[in-house]
This record gives structure tokens, C-alpha cells and sequence, in this order.
């Protein structure tokens, strides 16, 4: 297998990362919607919450390892480490506002969302998702990182993005 890898040109090899993201992508969601249609959604985003305890944090750690990250980095190492994150490549998103003790991450369009828009049904209610997913990232990442969101469904947002999150460090 990683002999047939090496023989992909890098156009190939970045194509094949972003098969992989929305191939995980897929589990999550298909995951997710057997358990919603067994247990409800109330269940299906509990159990969601619980997994991404676990999932967030592994993700952080290995890229950390990955891109030879030090632990407690600050802002900038998590501005990295967002660029690194699995569906990074095949959502829209973008960091705002940076300085050395806060940032602003904004998911622009998330396929997730956009999936859902597209056959006219409302926004997924994942704001209780996204903050496990974020700020145990972040404070893998750097433990001294505060997490804030600005807005996730089902929260109103603006047109131009789903989701923001502030990151802070405390001077």
C-alpha cells in the first residue's frame, strides 16, 4: 500500500486526502443518522457529544505529533493545528482577528450544513457538538486556551458563516 502511495503524484495524493475527509465525513453522518432515527435526536446529539470527548482530542494529539507541535504554544500553534483538522480540506472556513493571545475561527461553509440547506431543511442543531469539538482541541493543543462561541446553529448566524469561535489566553 505505501508503495502505491508513493507512486501518486502530489495532485493524486491531495485528491486521495480529500476522498479520505469526506469518506469520514460520511461515517460521521451516516453514524449519526442511524442512531437519530433509532434514538431520537436529543440521543443521537448526546452520544455525538460523547464521541467527539474522545475523537477531538486524538485528532489534536496527532497533529501535534504530525507537525512537530509543543504542547501549551499559544494561538499560533492552534491556528496551525486548525489548518490540519480532518474536514479542513473540504469545508470553507477561515481565521479572523489574530493576535498572540486570541483569534477568531470562522467555518464558512460546512458541508454538513450545506448538505442540509440544499434539500431545504434547517440548520443542524450542533452547537452542543461544536463546543466539545473546539474547546477540547484547543485546550489539547494549549491548555491555557478559552473557548467562546460566537454563534452555531441552532443559534442565528450570519449569511457568509455557520459557526464562529473566539480562542483566547489570558495575559
Amino acid at each position: 500500500m505505501r508503495e502505491d502511495l508513493e507512486s501518486l503524484t502530489k495532485e493524486e495524493l491531495m485528491d486521495y486526502v480529500e476522498d479520505l475527509s469526506k469518506n469520514w465525513l460520511a461515517i460521521d453522518g451516516t453514524w449519526f443518522q442511524a442512531v437519530e432515527k433509532e434514538l431520537g435526536l436529543e440521543m443521537a446529539i448526546n452520544l455525538d457529544v460523547e464521541q467527539w470527548k474522545r475523537f477531538t482530542i486524538i485528532e489534536a494529539k496527532r497533529i501535534m505529533k504530525r507537525f512537530n507541535l509543543p504542547g501549551n504554544d499559544g494561538i499560533p500553534a492552534l491556528i496551525k493545528a486548525l489548518k490540519f483538522r480532518v474536514y479542513a480540506n473540504i469545508n470553507v472556513q477561515e481565521i479572523v482577528e489574530v493576535s498572540t493571545n486570541r483569534c477568531v475561527f470562522r467555518m464558512n461553509n460546512c458541508r454538513v450544513q450545506y448538505a442540509r440547506k440544499s434539500r431545504n431543511l434547517p440548520d443542524f442543531p450542533c452547537k452542543p457538538v461544536g463546543f466539545i469539538e473546539y474547546a477540547d482541541f484547543a485546550k489539547t493543543i494549549d491548555k491555557r486556551i478559552e473557548t467562546r462561541c460566537i454563534c452555531c446553529p441552532p443559534d442565528a448566524h450570519p449569511e457568509e458563516y455557520y459557526c464562529a469561535w473566539e480562542f483566547t489566553i489570558e495575559e
